[in-house]
C-alpha cells in the first residue's frame, strides 16, 4: 500500500491525461461519425462507397492492429514522403544550378507524439462506430417533417440543423453513450506505443515494485470511476431529451 501512496501524484497525472485523450478522441470520433453518416444517407453514390469503406474495414480490424499500423505505418510514410520530397527538391535545385544553401529542407526524420497519435488513431476508429450510430438516428427522423421543412424553403443545411440534428440525438445517444464508454477503455490501448497514461505508469511501477495486482488493481478501480461518473451523466441526458421529446 505504501508503494501505491508513492505513486499516487503519478497515477493521476496518468489518469488526466487518460480523460484528455479519450474527450478528444470523442470529439473526432463525433466529427467523422456525422460526416460518415451523413455521406452514407446522401444521393451520392461515390460516398456511399467511401463511408462504407470506411465503416467496413475499420469495424473489422481489431483496435490494437489498428493502434500499431496507424502509429507506426504512418511514421513511416510520414518520413517515407519527408526523404522523398527531399530528394525531389534537391535534384530540382541540382539540375538547374541553383544554389540551394538558403534552404531549409524537411525534417530527414519525423516523431510522432504518442499523445497525438493515440487521439488520432482512438478518433478515426470509433469514428466508424459513430457513423453508424448517427446513420440509425438519421433514419429514425421522420421525413414527413423534412418534406414539411424543404417545402417552407428552407436549405440543407438549416434542415439538418433546426430538424434532424435535435431530433436524432434522442435516437443516437444511447448508442453514443454506449461508444463512449467503451472509448473510454479503448485509451489503455495507447500505454503500447508509449505513451504515459496511468495504464503504463502502473506497468512501469509494478515492474519496480513487483507488485502488479495492487497498481493494476487501482487503475481498474480508476477506470470504474470514470465510468459510474460517465454513466450518471448519459442518464440525465436521455433524461432531458426524452422530456423535451415527450
Amino acid at each position: 500500500m505504501q508503494e501505491l501512496l508513492n505513486y499516487q501524484p503519478v497515477l493521476l497525472q496518468g489518469a488526466w491525461l487518460t480523460v484528455q485523450v479519450a474527450l478528444l478522441s470523442l470529439l473526432l470520433a463525433i466529427t467523422l461519425g456525422l460526416l460518415g453518416a451523413l455521406a452514407k444517407t446522401s444521393q451520392s453514390r461515390i460516398l456511399q462507397i467511401i463511408a462504407t469503406l470506411y465503416t467496413t474495414i475499420i469495424r473489422g480490424i481489431p483496435d490494437l492492429i489498428l493502434m500499431l499500423l496507424i502509429f507506426f505505418g504512418g511514421q513511416m510514410l510520414i518520413n517515407s514522403l519527408s526523404y522523398s520530397i527531399n530528394e525531389s527538391i534537391n535534384e530540382y535545385f541540382t539540375s538547374y544550378d541553383i544554389n540551394h544553401e538558403w534552404y531549409s529542407y524537411l525534417p530527414d526524420y519525423i516523431d510522432i507524439s504518442p499523445y497525438f497519435a493515440g487521439i488520432v488513431t482512438i478518433g478515426f476508429i470509433f469514428g466508424a462506430y459513430m457513423a453508424e450510430t448517427f446513420r440509425g438516428a438519421i433514419l429514425s427522423v421522420d421525413k414527413g417533417q423534412i418534406e414539411a421543412a424543404t417545402a417552407y424553403g428552407m436549405s440543407r443545411s438549416k434542415i439538418f440543423i433546426r430538424v434532424t440534428f435535435p431530433q436524432m440525438m434522442r435516437h443516437a445517444l444511447p448508442g453514443i453513450g454506449n461508444n463512449w464508454l467503451v472509448l473510454l477503455k479503448t485509451t489503455a490501448l495507447v500505454s503500447i506505443i508509449g505513451l504515459q497514461d496511468m495504464v503504463k505508469i502502473a506497468g512501469d511501477a509494478s515492474g519496480s515494485t513487483q507488485q502488479p495486482f495492487t497498481f493494476y488493481l487501482a487503475v481498474a478501480f480508476i477506470f470504474l470511476f470514470f465510468t459510474a461518473i460517465s454513466s450518471a451523466l448519459l442518464k440525465r441526458l436521455e433524461a432531458k431529451y426524452s422530456i423535451q421529446a415527450r
